[in-house]
């Protein structure tokens, strides 16, 4: 099994977000203490820094337009060309969000380097959504996907933000632990869907379902956590909640354990921590970075 160091980079981020808060959550996690939680792995740790910060402003788009969609591509290029040093030095990419577009830039980096990498997409959507589809509140935090697999009606600052488009191919994502089931609304996705209720039932499973989903790409899979795909009660910390219905942690944690001891996984990106959801001890900031610590701990 690999045991490749661990280049860790913050992304700032909340321009693609509903609202401000996410631009804090790298920092929240240093603080919490992630990146001594991901050294306990026995794997060495590279603190790459941060891309620079980009707040949530309001910018009024055109109806076609994703929300502040110029400076939300800019962040991503940011990230494109940060991630290029990380990547070639060999190191496993964990790349802390900010919001959920950062996974754009981290597979268009991948794709300069000639990199063939599945997707398997933890996150409580499914982030399939088109400009056109919500003109009144086109906001590109639920539109990553769309963009990824260049759907039509797909924003070219961002579809184009890779050396070929589509940047990613349905088979080689696979969605999985997503509590809602009607993000395809156009029905153009034939991925592999691995729902919460699934999840639940068998975690260990529901990994091995996904590794088999992106078996197709030579180079490994990237895992993507939202920590949206939780349960908001079981640990409050998703910039957009769902209660009632997400992941308990320890479901998820077996989950990523699963996924995490392939050997094709080759990265984390780990996003939509918003440090106003907890309290002012930082508890589930805490609880989250034990979460990601043990599970990177089986990638061993």
């Amino acid at each position: 099994m690999s045991n490749r160091t661990l280049g860790v980079l913050g992304v700032p981020s909340s321009a693609a977000a509903h609202a401000p808060g996410l631009e804090r959550s790298p920092a929240a996690l240093r603080a919490a203490g992630l990146l001594t939680a991901l050294g306990a792995s026995g794997r060495a740790v590279v603190d790459h820094g941060d891309t620079p910060q980009a707040r949530w402003r309001p910018d009024p788009p055109e109806r076609s337009n994703p929300h502040d969609v110029a400076r939300v591509r800019a962040g991503l290029q940011d990230v494109r060309e940060a991630l290029g040093p990380v990547l070639a030095s060999g190191h496993l990419p964990v790349v802390l969000g900010g919001e959920c577009t950062v996974t754009l830039a981290v597979l268009a980096a991948s794709a300069e380097r000639g990199l063939d990498l599945g997707l398997v997409y933890v996150d409580g959507g499914q982030d399939l959504h088109v400009p056109a589809d919500h003109p009144d509140e086109p906001i590109a935090d639920s539109m990553g996907v769309a963009h990824l697999l260049d759907l039509p009606g797909a924003h070219d600052d961002l579809a184009g933000l890779g050396p070929r488009r589509p940047l990613l191919a349905p088979d080689r994502l696979c969605f999985v632990g997503f509590a809602d089931d009607d993000e395809d609304v156009h029905g153009l996705v034939q991925s592999v869907r691995i729902p919460a209720e699934v999840v639940h039932q068998d975690p260990r499973a529901a990994a091995h379902q996904a590794l088999a989903a992106v078996a197709h790409a030579a180079d490994g899979f990237i895992v993507h956590l939202d920590v949206d795909v939780l349960d908001t009660f079981t640990l409050p910390l998703a910039d957009i909640p769902q209660y009632g219905r997400g992941l308990t942690p320890s479901v998820l944690q077996e989950l990523l354990a699963g996924l995490m001891s392939a050997p094709g996984w080759s990265g984390l990106v780990l996003v939509e921590a918003n440090p106003d959801r907890d309290d002012e001890n930082g508890t589930a900031m805490r609880a989250l970075v034990d979460l990601v610590g043990a599970a990177v701990s089986a990638s061993r």
